[in-house]
């Protein structure tokens, strides 16, 4: 119903079948049989069925599902009842996580009560009467009061008001108050849009739309989130290791049939093989890890994450886009006393302070509370026992106001003190031509520099019984300047300096001016470069605007996107377009945002944050709902972030390395082997023991360096590791193969010694190849981490890798040896192997150090595996 905007007041009454005296009871619950609930409806939760669908759809799970349907149809039961259960029990981990999460954000939005003050009558013939309803029960036509500190309920055309403001941040990203006034002279001053919140003065208005046809609902609607960094590193690691499975399957079978002339009786050895290279427990630990971060997340500090995977895009965040009101600043203001003038600012306060009693506090906006708060600095300059006789409100056509007061030292006279826009201001000044043009070139320095300001004068006039007008506002005498800045939110500064300091580079997207928002940037010690911002400096400039933004391309914009800090005069699309052009640069970017304005770039993001208290659809569209709006609470999910994707890197790089060494034994020994170097069913029981021990990663301490920089999953540098390292295990594997042909003979004997070896070597290496080791990975950085970082194991680890020893050693000599088909072996391999775990240790050890200082000296960026 919006289009009947334009039509004078009496035409929306006519259109939407509305008196001034508002609705009778009856037409309002008509109204709200055909209109519906005045709500913006979310897209309804999804079921079970379809979480877990989506839990399952990533390709890793894929390779494991095709694995365990391989092995059923090969009849090797044991293996794929084991396969589908990790599968099964991964997804209901995730749905169950993602299924939680989304209650609590649910819960968050059901803790703020809304009503609103509606005009109704009991019938036709009765007064109106001002009473209070559930939001979700206005309807159009109905009129609404409304006050400082109120929502607007719905899309509003006003009738009348009074010195009225809005704040609508929400809609437009903007953040000083917006004047509103039923004579305005386009649609964007008459109407009110719902979510909006009143700043100053009253007003009451006809309702023109509800729920799903305001501009907020149209403005939420919903989108299709893009693949996130989170989906990309998976994709990444999982094709890696399908080629690397692939490969090993036909390469068991043709080296066994053309060395040992076995046929398809080696498949179910070659299916073992690719099992025992796939990292089974994978799902399983990614979803332990990130269920076990947003646990204590939520229970710490609030923070609800609603899609699990999120934290790891967050601990992969290296650059983090925010708004600016409320975030870095608290949307308030504050008097600059050292810019502007002691004088000036004594006269402005004096104005402020009576316009609160004389308008009963309706007329303020956000610069007279600045001024009301201000310490005095100066005596008041008027004498003791003066009193208010009048008020003239701000208007948006004047852009001033005058209180009118009586001085007791002079029955006789009316002292007018007039503050307003330096303009307006100066344009009703007694001065010659070089006095108004040095003021304004004063004035126009201080807004240069991101200030507010505004110009303050005062006038006598005979006091007389009529009320004063506008037109009693000719021939001051200027007093001076008003400087006012955003207020920075505490705790920001520092909160901005730990998230560089951790190597999340922060950018700022706002609707407000280029100048007021360098100036909140410098204030917080980011860099905008030297001088003053410049939008046309193609070649250095760190400040765009909206503008600029408009005539670049893509890649231009992902090339100045990269070097700005600042982007102001945003809008909506912009704001998107510059988080999408990080993201092409090979960025991973956040987005922290509360308002209707901040959907594009949210949705657009690798991760989309917003507070408890943002709008309906900002909570809806992110990933992430923060307690508060701080950065601090960013840093804390970061940081829980980066645990969780140490955590996974840590299983993958241990698992897969030592799956890799036990393929290439496996390989090279069915060759050497007139026998399988390990049965099926050996394999499996090895994989079960190993998986069981990993999943205590999931509850790993990370070494420091992990926290310092982006904790991101790189296939490349994954490869790398499990190579180098996969080689190390099969050369200890070899070994152990060498001191069996000496001491030992047999399958059974071949095959527990290697068992033995085989579970030892993967307790070791789950100690010294974890991120919390003396060396580490970075995690993301490629430097390792330094010999004082070491952390201690946590108790379930402990418990993991002393278990996984002892069943190496004891399995052999239990009543279990003889239905795995081995048996108990001398001690004098008990020796020789201590020995060649020494040698392994020492080799692990010479290679750690060795990768850690070189990467420390080259500086290497090799990223998490």
């Amino acid at each position: 119903m919006n289009e009947r905007a334009g039509a004078s007041v009496v035409g929306v009454l006519r259109g939407l079948g509305s008196r001034p005296r508002g609705l009778t009871e009856g037409e309002a619950a008509e109204r709200l049989a055909w209109a519906g609930e005045n709500v913006v409806r979310p897209l309804p939760a999804p079921g079970w069925a379809p979480r877990l669908l989506r839990a399952a759809r990533d390709p890793f799970t894929g390779v494991l599902f095709g694995l365990g349907v391989v092995s059923a149809l090969d009849r090797a039961w044991g293996t794929a009842g084991v396969i589908l259960v990790l599968v099964g029990v991964s997804c209901v981990l995730r749905a169950w996580g993602e299924m939680r999460a989304d209650r609590a954000a649910a819960a968050l939005g059901r803790l703020v009560p809304s009503t609103a003050t509606v005009r109704r009558r009991a019938t036709e013939s009765c007064a109106p009467l001002a009473r209070e309803v559930p939001v979700e029960e206005i309807v159009p036509g109905d009129v609404v009061q409304l006050a400082p500190g109120d929502v607007v309920p719905a899309d509003v055309r006003l009738l009348r008001s009074r010195g009225f403001t809005v704040h609508q941040a929400a809609l437009t990203g903007e953040s000083a108050p917006v004047p509103k006034s039923p004579d305005a002279a386009d649609d964007d001053g008459r109407l009110c849009f719902a979510g909006s919140d009143v700043a100053s003065g009253t007003a009451s208005g006809v309702v023109t739309a509800t729920g799903a046809g305001t501009v907020l609902a149209a403005t939420g609607g919903p989108s299709r989130r893009r693949v996130t960094a989170f989906g990309r590193a998976v994709n990444g690691v999982s094709w890696t290791l399908v080629r690397i499975m692939a490969l090993a399957v036909p390469v068991v079978l043709a080296a066994n049939a053309a060395v040992r002339g076995r046929g398809w009786e080696t498949l179910p050895f070659a299916v073992a093989v690719a099992v025992g290279l796939t990292p089974e427990m994978l799902p399983v630990v990614v979803t332990a890890a990130f269920v076990r971060g947003a646990r204590d997340l939520a229970r710490d500090d609030g923070v609800i994450v609603k899609r699990l995977p999120a934290l790891h895009d967050l601990g992969a965040m290296d650059v983090l886009c925010t708004d600016k009101t409320g975030t870095l600043t608290r949307g308030t203001l504050v008097v600059d006393a050292a810019a502007g003038d002691r004088d000036a600012v004594a006269w402005a306060a004096l104005g402020s302070r009576w316009l609160l009693d004389g308008s009963d506090g309706l007329g303020l906006d956000a610069v007279d509370e600045a001024l009301l708060a201000h310490p005095p600095d100066a005596p008041e300059p008027l004498p003791p026992g003066h009193s208010c006789v009048d008020v003239v409100p701000f208007t948006p056509a004047r852009r001033l106001s005058t209180v009118v007061l009586a001085r007791p030292d002079r029955p006789g006279t009316r002292m007018l003190v007039v503050k307003g826009a330096v303009e307006d201001v100066l344009a009703r000044c007694a001065v010659d031509e070089p006095e108004r043009e040095a003021l304004r070139r004063r004035a126009d320095a201080l807004a240069g520099g991101g200030l507010r300001v505004l110009a303050v004068a005062t006038a006598e006039r005979p006091s007389r019984g009529r009320p004063f007008t506008p037109a009693d506002e000719r021939g001051l005498t200027p007093r001076g300047l008003v400087a006012l800045r955003d207020e920075t939110a505490p705790g920001a500064r520092a909160a901005l300096a730990a998230l560089t300091a951790a190597g999340v580079e922060v950018k700022v997207l706002t609707g407000d001016h280029p100048g007021t928002a360098a100036r909140v940037c410098r204030d917080l010690g980011l860099d905008l470069g030297p001088g003053a911002w410049d939008a046309t400096d193609t070649a250095c400039a760190r400040v765009l605007t909206g503008d600029r933004v408009d005539t670049l391309d893509d890649e231009a914009l992902a090339e100045l996107a990269a070097r700005a800090v600042l982007f102001a005069r945003c809008t909506p699309a912009h704001k998107a377009r510059v988080v999408d052009a990080l993201r092409r640069a090979g960025r991973v970017a956040g987005y922290l945002g509360d308002g209707v304005n901040d959907l594009p770039a949210l949705r657009a993001a690798d991760v989309g944050v917003s507070p408890r208290d943002g709008a309906d659809a900002a909570r809806a569209a992110a990933d992430v709902v923060l307690a508060a709006k701080d950065l601090t609470s960013i840093g804390t999910a970061v940081a829980a972030g980066r645990r969780a994707t140490g955590n996974i890197a840590t299983y993958l790089r241990v698992a897969v390395s030592s799956n890799l060494g036990n393929v290439i034994s496996m390989l090279v020994a069915g060759v050497l082997l007139p026998f399988l170097p390990m049965l099926p069913a050996q394999v499996l029981a090895q994989n079960l023991c190993f998986d069981a021990a990993q999943l205590a990663f999931a509850y790993d301490r990370p070494g420091p360096s992990v926290l310092r920089r982006p904790a991101r999953l790189r296939p490349e540098a994954f490869t790398r590791f499990v190579t180098l390292y996969g080689v190390f295990n099969a050369a200890a594997d070899l070994a152990t193969f060498g001191v069996l042909a000496v001491i030992a003979s047999g399958e059974r004997a071949f095959h527990a010694g290697w068992f033995t070896e085989n579970l030892i070597t993967q307790a070791m290496i789950m100690v010294m190849l974890r991120s919390g080791s003396a060396w580490g990975t970075g995690a993301g950085t490629g430097r390792g981490t330094g010999p004082g970082e070491r952390t201690a194991l946590p108790r379930p680890l402990r418990i993991a890798v002393a278990a996984l020893a002892a069943i190496g050693l004891l399995l052999p000599l239990s009543p279990l040896a003889a239905p795995l088909r081995l048996r108990a072996l001398p001690p004098l391999y008990y020796g020789l192997l201590a020995v060649v775990l020494a040698a392994y240790g020492a080799g692990l050890a010479l290679a750690r150090r060795h990768s850690a200082r070189r990467r420390v000296v080259t500086g290497a960026r090799g990223g998490t595996p």
